[in-house]
């Protein structure tokens, strides 16, 4: 009888085991709908291995704007696809969704956890923010912009005598300006020993942070149990971080070396030393501050700058009328910042452009503090919210035509980027390439400036065509891997607009390396950055 019942119990026991096993991975029917799961797996086996944004894209045409993947055991993710789910869920409940997922490998491995990109709400974010937003406002992004004219004039150069490398050029502008804002020093060439290790570290970074071996402790959480050492993936994260943090720390000790002696210009990270004194945070914490901004800002404006000369290729009556209002408002005069109220279409260009081909096609994930309803779904507690700002950026019901580069569609909008984020009317913002609610990019201002510098220049230059012997035009659709994305290389031609055009372009550099010493580094503080130091 004893063994009768001991076999029932087992028998119980084992078939609640697979039901239990069964319902991992199943959507709850209150979540919000999606693509069919299997046991165990979900939707795991369903996810793109490139070009997400274009598979999320299509799944919300069959869903709706806000639809949910489940990822094995323990993640959910919420996919947003339309301009009011953003607004109302990162914007409006913004307090209720500022948080981030916990990465094991991907954030608390990699970086030990200081990176701010990933970094989960609490009080180590908030100090990080409260970092960013004080030494990237607007008004000290004004007071670099010398900072920022001398790098542009030195990539218009560099196109006029070399233009074959224009990938190159717009790279090292984007690298150099960021690298004098953030460290004081500049990068005068794109082979520059610095910028290429310091791509190389970036590209490693992404790499981890997307592989499957440290996104699998994240979906299935009780790998997490396991020693590090049979975890796949958590050495190499570890030595990574070791370089990574040693390169971020050999900056950092440079500045604070050179503003001991007095040879140090002003930068971001010399603002971050003063705050050191007030705050008492270690150098490390300091260090990846820094790095955080050096990583925001280079290969995300220098792949919005080449998508904009993409769509001169594939949309030559923009150019036309682009070079037309630079003609007849300008003249012979260089577009400056002052001039983003006076050039309504060149300002459409801009703001185009970050809509047609958004550089951050899926939005790093936010995260839920606690169950969250919307329209009847509910959206449960540590959810990943995934802005899809592709779609967004491409909806139907939002932007007519949305893949024709249009930029008459915005010749009224005078807002600036951070300004459209802000606007309580969602139907007036622009575009959502740089995020929403409390987690938006803190570089907002900064990239307004550099990107509005170059289209506008560039327009005021140059006339782009098709390479000589380019018998097809690039693909739009086509673009690299990775957190942030650009298109697929492609050649174009660069001819300046006129003899006096090509003649001002180097005049203006010439000028420009005046206020350079032998190693191309600046001689001189500009008077706009006295009081940093």
């Amino acid at each position: 009888m004893a063994a009768n019942l001991s076999l029932v119990l087992a028998l119980v026991g084992f078939a609640l085991a697979l039901y239990a096993i069964s319902r991992i991975g199943r959507r709850p029917k209150d979540y919000p709908p999606g693509p069919p799961t299997v046991p165990v797996l979900g939707n795991l086996l369903q996810m793109p291995s490139k070009d997400a944004h274009l598979q999320f894209e299509k799944w919300s045409k069959i869903y709706g704007p806000i639809y949910s993947l489940m990822i094995g055991s323990g993640k959910v993710m919420v996919i947003l696809s339309s301009n009011r789910e953003v607004k109302e869920l990162l914007d409006k409940r913004a307090q209720a969704t500022n948080d981030r997922s916990d990465r094991y490998i991907g954030h608390q491995i990699l970086s030990n956890g200081e990176r701010i990109l990933l970094q989960p709400y609490g009080k180590v974010w908030q100090k990080q923010r409260k970092m960013y937003h004080k030494l990237l406002s607007i008004s000290l992004t004004q007071s670099y912009l010398p900072y920022i004219e001398l790098e542009n004039k030195q990539m218009n150069f560099d196109i006029l005598t070399n233009p074959d490398h224009f990938l190159r050029h717009t790279k090292r502008y984007t690298n150099s300006t960021t690298m004098m804002m953030t460290y004081g020093r500049r990068t005068p060439q794109y082979d520059d020993a610095e910028m290429r290790e310091y791509l190389e570290i970036l590209e490693k970074t992404t790499g981890i942070i997307q592989s499957t071996a440290a996104n699998v402790p994240d979906a299935y959480p009780i790998f997490r149990k396991l020693p590090r050492w049979l975890l796949p993936g958590v050495k190499m994260a570890v030595e990574h971080t070791k370089r990574e943090e040693a390169f971020y720390l050999r900056l950092w000790n440079e500045v604070k070396l050179k503003l001991d002696e007095g040879t140090q210009k002003p930068c971001f990270t010399v603002q971050m030393l003063r705050e050191q004194e007030k705050e008492g945070f270690d150098d490390r914490f300091g260090a990846y501050i820094s790095g955080g901004s050096l990583e925001a800002g280079t290969d995300t404006t220098s792949n919005t700058i080449l998508a904009f000369i993409q769509a001169m290729l594939l949309f030559p009556d923009v150019q036309e009328k682009a070079h037309a209002e630079i003609d007849r408002v300008l003249g012979d005069r260089l577009p400056s910042m002052s001039d983003w109220a006076n050039l309504p279409y060149v300002r459409g260009c801009v703001k185009e452009t970050l809509r047609w081909s958004p550089t951050t096609t899926l939005i790093v994930p936010h995260a839920t503090f606690s169950d969250e309803i919307y329209n009847g779904y509910r959206i449960p507690r540590a959810a990943e919210i995934v802005v899809n700002a592709w779609a967004v950026n491409n909806n139907p019901n939002i932007y007519d035509d949305p893949r024709r580069f249009d930029p008459a569609r915005f010749i009224n909008d005078t807002q600036s980027s951070f300004e459209a984020s802000q606007n309580p009317d969602v139907t007036k913002r622009d575009h959502f390439t740089f995020g929403a609610g409390r987690r938006i990019c803190a570089g907002i201002h900064l990239a307004d400036v550099t990107i509005f510098l170059a289209i506008s220049r560039l327009l005021w230059g140059f006339d782009i065509t098709p390479a000589p012997g380019q018998t097809s035009l690039p693909d739009p659709l086509l673009r690299t891997a990775g957190l942030v994305s650009m298109p697929l290389p492609f050649p174009a031609r660069f001819e300046p607009r006129s003899p006096a055009k090509a003649d001002k372009i180097k005049q203006m550099w010439n000028e420009a390396r005046q206020l350079l010493d032998s190693e191309m580094q600046w001689r001189e503080i500009p008077e706009t950055l006295k009081f940093h130091l």
